[in-house]
């Protein structure tokens, strides 16, 4: 986590010749600075900033800081820059940009996309953020971005392979991450990480549909193992060893044994049944071992 120096008297006593750098106009020039140095994209409506937007920020002794207008404070614009790419984009790009996710998103995405609110954004301009509804009429800045500013290095291949040629196996593979990347970060964020890999499994499936590939059922079981490994980490192990029986073990491809053979392991540790457990165990890497005992340890 990038540090965030939030101290009294840097809003208290900021200089009016104070240096902040300008949030930036472009979406396609934040999104390919967000992906060099390894940040999350902060996006807000360009009109939205022409307004005061009051926030909330805690020092490092924990003592609260009304701010009435972040804009107005070179000192916050450093710390975003910090941990962020600031991004603001003007309403005449709207009509496109909602385009892009028409029918493709589900309502509350929608909604974070209209509102006036701030959104983040991965570096191919995702919402993160798409089910976070500020109840105050302030926003609590510290808490906003010690939970969104992420390193998203563990996924910069995965992301570069998206970018450098978007077809199934980049959008497949890069929607894995994202779901590896959640066993990782903390609990208050990983069901948000998981709804956005969500959003590349569903462009994956569209993808394959759309393409010539010759193993499409071998990728789709493989679509439908992943959202198991989802449901693990939101613990509904039983839900997965239902959908694990319903599988029929000739229409099992070799190349997805592994992952079925760790699909039990973790449901039925999970369950905290150590004997059918045990008949999976020597089936799976130890890599693989000890990424189920995360899951496990993350439901705890």
């Amino acid at each position: 986590m990038r540090k965030i120096a939030l101290i009294v008297f840097l809003i208290l006593l900021s200089s009016l010749n104070a240096y902040a750098q300008e949030w930036m106009k472009s979406l396609s020039i934040a999104k390919r600075l967000a992906l060099t140095e390894n940040k999350m994209i902060l996006m807000m409506w360009e009109e939205a900033t022409l307004y005061p937007f009051p926030v909330i920020m805690y020092d490092d002794d924990g003592r609260k800081i009304f701010v009435e207008d972040m804009f107005t404070v070179p000192e916050i614009e450093e710390i975003l820059w910090e941990n962020f790419v600031p991004l603001t984009i003007n309403e005449s790009m709207y009509d496109d940009l909602y385009k892009e996710i028409k029918g493709k998103r589900k309502l509350t995405y929608i909604d974070k996309f209209n509102d006036d609110t701030i959104k983040i954004l991965d570096v191919n301009g995702n919402i993160l953020n798409a089910k976070n509804v500020y109840s105050t009429s302030r926003v609590n800045l510290t808490e906003l971005i010690l939970k969104y500013a992420l390193d998203t290095k563990f996924l910069k291949q995965e992301l570069i392979n998206y970018r450098n040629k978007k077809d199934f196996y980049s959008t497949f593979y890069l929607a894995s991450k994202y779901v590896d990347y959640a066993i990782y970060n903390i609990r208050n964020i990983r069901e948000e990480i998981l709804d956005l890999s969500n959003i590349y499994l569903k462009e994956a499936k569209d993808l394959l549909e759309d393409s010539n590939l010759e193993n499409k059922e071998k990728l789709e079981q493989r679509i439908r193992l992943i959202r198991m490994k989802q449901d693990l980490m939101l613990n509904n192990p039983k839900k997965v060893l239902r959908q694990l029986k319903r599988i029929n073990a000739p229409t099992i491809e070799n190349a997805n044994t592994p992952l079925i053979a760790f699909l039990y392991l973790t449901a039925y540790r999970l369950l905290n049944d150590e004997v059918n457990a045990a008949e999976w165990r020597p089936k799976v890497s130890l890599i693989n071992i000890k990424i189920s005992q995360l899951i496990i340890n993350n439901n705890r």
